[in-house]
């Protein structure tokens, strides 16, 4: 999530990490000396993981898909949510990951904090039954990519 350099800013003001979300924007680009894209998306980060069950690395998915707040997220679909991104990554993902696009879909819509991404397991299946994927879903798999082999 943060640079070092980042951390050392942030260690220089006394300002713990778990606070980040008590700073604007654009706050955040003058405490840590960086640029405006950037605290933008260290403040995107942190705003995602407020979700229950979602973790650094799904709210840098969402980062990568373009969204910096939980409201952008209100109305959408997602399963087309896991189409795009799909297609943005260039192969398919674990399915576990249409689940949390599920949860952060039902967050921006309710503010339900009851659920984790394991609630949605039987919609996104039931979903994927009955529409299955789109034909020009990457063929590749996630589990072939170097970043995800062990």
């Amino acid at each position: 999530m943060l640079t070092p350099s980042e951390k050392q800013h942030l260690r220089r003001q006394k300002i713990a990490v778990s606070k980040l979300l008590d700073y604007a924007a654009d706050e955040l680009e003058v405490l840590l000396h960086t640029t405006p894209e950037r605290a933008r998306e260290i403040h995107a980060l942190a705003e995602f993981q407020t979700i229950p069950s979602v973790g650094i690395r799904f709210a840098e998915d969402l980062v990568f898909m373009g969204y910096r707040t939980i409201r952008e997220l209100k109305g959408k679909n997602p399963a087309l949510l896991l189409d795009a991104y799909e297609q943005q990554k260039g192969y398919w993902t674990d399915p576990c990951v249409e689940d949390q696009f599920h949860l952060v879909v039902h967050y921006a819509n309710t503010g339900d904090k009851s659920k984790k991404w394991w609630d949605f397991t039987p919609t996104r299946k039931a979903y994927r039954r009955q529409h299955g994927y789109p034909p020009e879903r990457p063929t590749t798999s996630w589990q072939s990519m170097p970043q995800y082999r062990k």
